[in-house]
């Protein structure tokens, strides 16, 4: 096994890295193993810093993301970490390369008003329709990363459910506590409320959801979404209706799960003002992830102050 490889599978086994994670690393490390002259093994000692500077250059020059350079470089100094730690003695050539400075981009989130219109389009009581209805909700009510909401099952299901040897539940809905229990980035398991609206709406769905099993006796019982297949619901769909539910109810912008997403946030921070609450709903390892809505929050006052002051205009 390569040592690429090796760094990897730690990765996946100690750090409880996911699948889409390592392979982000696995290509990031390609390019690093180009640099070090490719082939099945790579000199890892022959790579200098003015090399990797050279890379960071060239990169910049072609129009990389200054975040897509940082996280590369970030991989490369973890791998040469670990090449250190193996006893592999060798300097880090990423250790004291930065990336370009990244614009600070605040999130996109809709108004209070443009999140009530689109929760408010209602539903037809057909299968799909109930169950975007609960998905908006939900996305809304909680907070949750598109991957959170369509991995939660419908309970918890423990190993030992019978269920062909699934493993137990990673995420899932306790419609009983009125909460969602979510595995997020790093692993990391939180629990959140679930509002009112988002609750009643969940219930419609379950209702309708129970007599598609019934109908349907070869679908999966478990996810708490499921497509029209029987199957749980993919990430790339929830995208779809909600850009499609988006347009039909006319928002004025590209709505995605993580407009819902900064949507939460920032209108639960403008209402509470309490940002470390915020932290902890949405998930985030560190407050200063959660800060940027006080600048969103701050956006939206001087958007306001500009249309209604009488002298804004003249500055």
């Amino acid at each position: 096994m390569s040592q690429v490889e090796r760094y990897l599978q730690r990765l996946a086994t100690q750090r409880g890295c996911s699948p889409r994670t390592i392979a982000g690393y696995r290509a990031d490390l390609g390019i690093l193993a180009r640099l070090a002259g490719g082939g099945e093994a790579p000199d890892w000692a022959a790579l200098t810093e003015h090399a990797v500077r050279r890379w960071v250059a060239a990169e910049s020059r072609a129009g990389r993301a200054p975040k897509s350079i940082a996280r590369r470089l970030s991989a490369w100094r973890g791998f040469y970490d670990w090449l250190s730690d193996e006893g592999l003695a060798v300097a880090n050539p990423a250790r004291g390369v930065r990336a370009p400075r990244a614009s600070k981009r605040l999130p996109k989130a809709l108004s209070p008003d443009q999140a009530a219109s689109l929760m408010a389009g209602g539903d037809d009581g057909g299968f799909e329709s109930l169950r975007d209805a609960a998905m908006l909700e939900l996305f809304y009510s909680s907070g949750l990363r598109l991957s959170e909401l369509t991995s939660l099952d419908v309970r918890y299901f423990d190993a030992s459910s019978g269920d062909g040897g699934a493993p137990a539940s990673a995420s899932w809905y306790s419609a009983g506590e009125s909460e969602v229990t979510v595995t997020g980035k790093g692993g990391r398991r939180r629990t959140v409320p679930v509002g009112g609206p988002a609750r009643e709406a969940l219930s419609r769905w379950l209702s309708a959801r129970d007599g598609f099993l019934a109908a349907h006796p070869g679908a999966d019982s478990r996810p708490l979404f499921l497509a029209a297949s029987g199957r749980r619901l993919a990430n790339r769909t929830v995208q779809a209706r909600l850009r499609r539910l988006a347009i039909e109810r006319g928002i004025p912008a590209n709505v995605h799960p993580h407009v819902l997403r900064h949507s939460f946030a920032s209108h639960l921070l403008q209402s509470s003002g309490d940002l470390r609450a915020v932290q902890e709903l949405l998930g985030h390892a560190s407050i200063a992830t959660t800060q940027i809505y006080t600048s969103l929050d701050f956006q939206r006052l001087a958007a306001v102050y500009d249309a209604a002051h009488p002298r804004a205009k003249r500055r």
